[in-house]
């Protein structure tokens, strides 16, 4: 692992009551985290602040599913999607996520707010199957084109089905 943590198999579980919120500037450093991102990830809030957000990235979350993140966003579009994150102990988290951008008075993007709530598990058993062969997909080719090879899968097996990537995770 990158981070030096070793993931488990114990899966943290968040309530319907959660809401965790984070802000990051426009490359992904991390400038906000409220205490339920503290609480869940454990983290304390030194140690995550001017680091990038893909600290709490699990390694079984597809590349492509990030590239897809980021190309949503650069559209200037908000992102919604399920994400399986990684606690400082090496813990897993779902979350629905939902990122947007910050805008400043004038209208400039300074950076991203992510609030993420709990994931319904029904909603997991969908795509986690998926993200799983999004991920054989990025092992069999270079690093350099997985995220690539891995979207054009997923874009190709939603549109096969009659929707898109973000009009399928919101009906989960």
């Amino acid at each position: 692992m990158k981070s030096g943590i070793v993931p488990t198999r114990h899966e943290v579980l968040l309530g319907p009551q959660d809401v965790i919120v984070s802000k990051t500037d426009t490359t992904g450093r991390m400038t906000y985290v409220n205490r339920t991102f503290m609480r869940i990830a454990n983290y304390a809030e030194s140690d995550v602040l001017q680091k990038q957000h893909n600290i709490i990235r699990h390694p079984d979350m597809p590349r492509g599913v990030f590239k897809l993140l980021w190309d949503t966003l650069k559209d200037g579009r908000e992102f919604f999607g399920y994400v399986k994150n990684l606690t400082s102990a090496g813990d897993y988290y779902w979350v629905f996520a939902n990122i947007t951008e910050d805008l400043d008075a004038s209208g400039k993007l300074i950076g991203y707010f992510s609030v993420r709530k709990q994931a319904k598990p029904e909603a997991i058993a969908v795509i986690q199957p998926i993200y799983e062969e999004m991920l054989e997909i990025e092992r069999k080719t270079g690093a350099a084109s997985a995220p690539v090879a891995s979207v054009a899968m997923l874009t190709d097996k939603l549109k096969s089905m009659g929707t898109t990537y973000d009009k399928f995770v919101l009906t989960l």
